[in-house]
């Protein structure tokens, strides 16, 4: 075969959202941070991100992570996560993947029953323990970076609907939050596509009226997803709620979403609905389940603060090598509005 490129991939699954994990072929990422080696991959190999989550080899609801060493003395690796539309910052369900990969394929060195890392997102550090049995990650609990409400109760104009009552919060990726059944959801599978139509047209209006700047770093993306909220309920002792996410270009999250569920944490926190310490269930459209739970308050510039803490598995799905082919007419992959929305 005389491939142009050649990526070692690793294909996972955390709760049902599928994150790849690129362990090798992606070569040198200038950067001290991995947020500099994220806004140099964005700037001068975006191909990469094409080349693995469009079509013909990708589709609108992979993810994909890119393992880089880190240059943080506490750090054992570090990780870039590609999206269909953007870099983000951290990601729950991303993290989950890189760190069940990283273990089970040998990578990093596996200690059962318990592994503890740290690894270094975009975002910052993330601590994460892994129970491990038999050569198998049962279980990642990550704790995230600060999560915090940027607008509380916001009333939003959105074309057809009028006023909408709306939260924006950051939690990893800043979020424009929705009570579902104010809109008439249940948040049930069969609803998807109106979630999606209807969120992406809330993540439109709430864009161009509540203006977000993450405190000192004007590069963080601002508002990107839409998160629809189910109501709050309690089974034995415990907080539940469902939720979805609402990617673009439009498409929910199959896992409860690990951002998404630090951002609710912290609109919960502000509210009054939830404790540190006290544990929070959050559903997925699809029935998958995140263990969540504050394990800390803190202040960002001006914001309060909680500290997330989320629990998941991943599932290993596949071990290959993707090549591009110098006579592929796709070296960048392409997209169709059938299925990519917003293409």
């Amino acid at each position: 075969m005389r491939w142009k490129r050649t990526l070692n991939v690793v294909d996972s699954h955390c709760e049902g959202e599928i994150g790849r994990v690129i362990t090798g072929g992606v070569g040198q990422v200038p950067g001290q941070t991995m947020f500099d080696k994220k806004l140099w991959l964005e700037s001068n190999l975006d191909e990469i991100r094409k080349l693995v989550l469009f079509e013909p080899r990708g589709a609108v609801w992979h993810n994909a992570n890119i393992i880089l060493p880190s240059n943080h003395p506490e750090a054992a690796m570090g990780y870039v996560i590609l999206e269909t539309t953007e870099y983000p910052a951290m990601s729950g369900s991303n993290t989950i993947c890189v760190a069940t990969v990283l273990l089970e394929t040998g990578i990093l060195p596996i200690v059962e029953p318990v592994t503890e890392l740290v690894l270094e997102a975009p975002a910052g550090l993330i601590r994460v323990r892994c129970e491990c049995r038999d050569g198998k990650v049962l279980s990642v609990r990550l704790v995230n970076q600060p999560a915090f409400c940027y607008h509380r109760d916001a009333m939003v104009e959105v074309a057809g609907l009028g006023s909408v009552r709306m939260d924006v919060a950051y939690g990893g990726m800043t979020y424009a939050m929705v009570e579902a059944a104010d809109l008439g959801f249940a948040i049930e599978p069969h609803e998807a596509r109106d979630l999606c139509d209807l969120g992406q047209r809330l993540k439109a209006a709430a864009v161009e009226q509540l203006p977000v700047a993450y405190p000192g770093n004007p590069d963080m993306p601002g508002i990107t997803n839409t998160e629809f909220m189910g109501p709050l309920r309690r089974e034995n002792g415990r907080l539940m709620a469902r939720n979805t996410v609402v990617v673009s270009p439009g498409r929910c999250d199959r896992s409860p979403c690990g951002t998404g569920s630090s951002a609710r944490l912290a609109l919960m926190h502000a509210r009054g609905e939830i404790k540190p310490g006290e544990t929070f269930i959050h559903e997925s459209i699809t029935g998958s389940r995140f263990t969540c739970q504050i394990d800390g308050l803190t202040r960002l510039a001006q914001y309060d603060a909680v500290i997330p803490a989320i629990a998941g598995q991943a599932w290993i799905t596949g071990l290959y090598q993707m090549g591009l082919d110098p006579t592929d007419p796709y070296p960048q992959g392409f997209t169709l509005a059938d299925t990519w929305f917003d293409g």
